[in-house]
């Protein structure tokens, strides 16, 4: 068993390498290197250093991801036989892919890796534009840019910007984060003397006005002002309205207090959404929000829970109950039940019973049946077809005749609320929301009342001088009128 050294080449410039990998290479064999795509590979050849280049795994890849691999397994397969040097470009710690691969299979394979630094390449950057990193800086990779989380806030460094589709592609990620003519530099060859150019651009300029090649990164300062404020900068608001010169009326809102707003913000969302109306389904959404980071807010002030531990609670509940999204696990049989059987484990629930206690007593009568009869119905406690349920349905109908016929007022309510829950069961049968559907008729009574009421006043009538008959009539030229 070999061991690897990983050197570093530095930014470009023969004068930046370090002594010591400099050194190291000079008396060294079996050197690597990962691309031979570097200013200083010409000088490495000047000095009498022999290598071998690995470039020809860009061209069998499709991908960067699969390079990167495929070079990382190749550099371990060589070191199980011998001590091999593996040389990058600028510090193998700063943006090398493939460093971080190797070192985590020479861990588990125990292979011994010396690491021997030189510049990088954000050194270089740094000190071409003038710029102290003590403020702080993101440093990230143009080809994984889909996948960052960009922090206006703070300075960014972007690598690997190759050529003008890539900076298109990164053009458009960045303009979700920054105004259009927000200032960027593209620096190219920084440190190499001869090749450093820096070109100061609006953002919207970059993949038009931008030279690009393998040398090539972006840096954008940070900025002085947000293209969008995100939902920390609503919990900064709400810490404010909360605070001792905040508002009156959110300072002394409860847990308790809000709960209404809640629920009429839910409704207000769901009625945006069948409107369709994209406007209105962003400032619902908003609301919503809102009253999330309030509660909170709230929370935080009292020493109970933050904002960062709901989310922590909810990103963990979404891992557990998606075991075949996050773990590879298969779905075994109904995945409605795997879902009800994964959230009784997560309760402690150990019977159905708790499971059924568990669906809120607020939540809408119509809906809540309809939850109770689903979890019944998943442990066989249903019926077998629905001939069944429209004969319930009848059995229960005439139970509230005879009900009405004794005048016995509390056993007609509980057996019109006996007709509701079959009436229920059938729409669960048929795969209809019973809350929708009674809404959409909700909706298709005042309409045709609305019909009614306009026809009366165009024949100068008010309802109530009608009788039952003509305004029967005319219920029915509404049916007619929507249907046509």
């Amino acid at each position: 068993m070999g061991s690897i050294t990983i050197v570093g080449l530095g930014p470009g410039d023969f004068d930046l390498i370090s002594s010591g990998a400099l050194r190291l290479l000079k008396n060294s064999k079996n050197i690597y290197l990962r691309t031979e795509k570097h200013p200083i590979v010409k000088d490495l050849t000047k000095e009498g250093i022999n290598y071998t280049g690995l470039d020809y795994f860009y061209e069998k890849e499709s991908n960067f991801e699969s390079v990167y691999e495929n070079i990382s397994k190749f550099i371990i397969e060589k070191s199980k036989k011998e001590d091999i040097v593996y040389a990058v470009p600028g510090h193998p710690r700063v943006a090398e892919q493939t460093v971080d691969i190797i070192e985590n299979i020479a861990i588990k394979e125990n292979i011994k890796i010396n690491i021997i630094p030189s510049m990088s390449f954000v050194d270089a950057m740094f000190n071409t534009l003038g710029v102290d990193p003590v403020h702080g800086f993101k440093l990230t990779d143009a080809l994984n840019i889909e996948s960052e989380k960009i922090d206006t806030n703070s300075n960014l460094v972007i690598t690997q910007v190759y050529d003008k589709f890539t900076a298109s592609n990164l053009k458009v990620k960045l303009m979700d984060y920054y105004n259009d003519d927000t200032d960027i530099y593209v620096v190219r060859g920084a440190g190499i003397k001869d090749l450093e150019t820096v070109q100061k651009l609006k953002l919207y300029e970059m993949d038009i006005e931008g030279n690009f090649d393998y040398l090539t990164s972006v840096y954008i300062p940070k900025a002085d002002e947000k293209k969008f404020k995100d939902v920390y900068d609503l919990e900064d608001i709400m810490e404010k309205l909360r605070s001792e010169n905040g508002c009156s009326w959110d300072k002394k809102q409860t847990h308790e207090s809000l709960k209404t707003y809640i629920i009429e913000e839910a409704y207000e969302l769901v009625e945006a959404i069948e409107k369709e109306d994209i406007d209105e389904l962003i400032e619902e959404l908003g609301d919503i929000l809102l009253q999330v980071v309030f509660h909170c807010q709230i929370g935080k002030e009292e020493g109970y829970f933050d904002l960062n531990e709901v989310a922590h609670g909810i990103c963990n509940k979404l891992i557990y109950r998606h075991p075949h999204v996050f773990e590879g696990k298969k779905i075994q049989g109904d995945y409605n039940k795997q879902w009800e059987e994964l959230k009784k484990k997560e309760k402690g629930e150990s019977t159905i019973t708790e499971s059924l206690t568990r669906i809120p007593k607020h939540l809408p009568a119509l809906m809540k049946s309809n939850k109770i009869q689903s979890k019944a119905a998943m442990v066989g406690f249903d019926w077998d077809n629905i001939e069944d349920v429209y004969k319930k349905i009848q059995e229960e109908f005439k139970e509230v005749i005879d009900a009405q016929r004794n005048l016995n007022i509390q056993y007609i309510e509980e057996e019109i609320g006996d007709l509701l829950f079959a009436v229920v069961n059938l729409a669960r049968f048929l795969n209809v929301n019973p809350e929708n559907a009674l809404n959409k008729t909700n909706q298709k009574f005042i309409d045709r009342f609305k019909f009614i009421e306009e026809s009366a006043k165009n024949m100068n009538k008010k309802l109530e001088d009608m009788t039952l008959e003509e305004m029967d009539e005319l219920w029915n030229k509404a049916k007619n009128f929507r249907k046509s």
